[in-house]
């Protein structure tokens, strides 16, 4: 019997390894894998690349993991805003460091990862700093530079409802990223506001496919599984 589910969010988290390669899905808060990100502080895991849309909000979640000095390097399209204090200080100090990618070119080399696809050319970052060491070419008349695909040992996900098999829905925008996310991983981990029976998601509403996703924990502020 395929049964995904997890009991804790530190058992989930559990395999994280120093060095490894996470990608933690997000726009800002929305679609945050919070209780992942904790559990993945209280085990210990250091020396680990990020990517991410943003480089953390305020000091909790991803800001938090950067704060506890545990992240290496962060690939990420927008890490300076209002309140991404904990990052800019890292960064000032020459404590973490960071590779820029602009927002659909982030999202386009997580789904080429996903696809299978070796590289693709976008015309975003041409004649500028992101494009110094990339292959261009000039295709049609208009210029573009080579980006790599974006590979990850993990990614820490959050969904709306999920099942043992791992199959996903998300609620709204929160989804942003994770669908590609889950795609690029070796190992993808789902926090769900709820784990359902099988049969209980609609076929057609399914954004995750079960392949895709390792592991299923619900969040323990719902009850049941934590």
């Amino acid at each position: 019997m395929i049964d995904k589910t997890i009991e804790t969010m530190a058992q989930a988290v559990a395999s994280i390894h120093d060095g490894a390669t996470v990608m933690i899905g997000g726009f800002g808060n929305a679609g945050m894998p919070a209780a992942l990100i904790d559990a993945l502080i209280e085990q210990g895991a250091r020396d680990l690349t990020i990517v991410n849309n943003n480089a953390g909000n305020g000091e909790t979640g991803l800001a938090a993991l950067l704060k506890a000095k545990r992240v290496r390097k962060i690939i990420c399209s927008f890490p300076r805003q209002a309140d991404s204090q904990v990052f800019d200080a890292l960064y000032r100090a020459g404590e973490i460091e960071l590779e820029l990618t602009p927002q659909g070119n982030l999202a386009e080399r997580i789904r080429a990862a996903g696809a299978g696809i070796g590289g693709f050319f976008s015309p975003t970052g041409y004649g500028t700093l992101l494009a110094e060491g990339k292959e261009t070419r000039t295709i049609n008349g208009k210029h573009y530079v080579l980006e790599s695909p974006i590979h990850a040992d993990f990614a820490l996900i959050k969904a709306l409802h999920g099942d043992r098999w791992g199959n996903l829905v998300y609620r709204k925008t929160a989804r942003n990223f994770g669908p590609i996310m889950a795609t690029a991983a070796k190992v993808t981990i789902a926090q769900v506001t709820r784990i359902v029976e099988l049969g209980e998601l609609d076929p057609e509403h399914i954004v995750t496919p079960g392949i895709f996703v390792q592991r299923v924990v619900q969040e323990e502020a719902q009850g049941g599984k934590q």
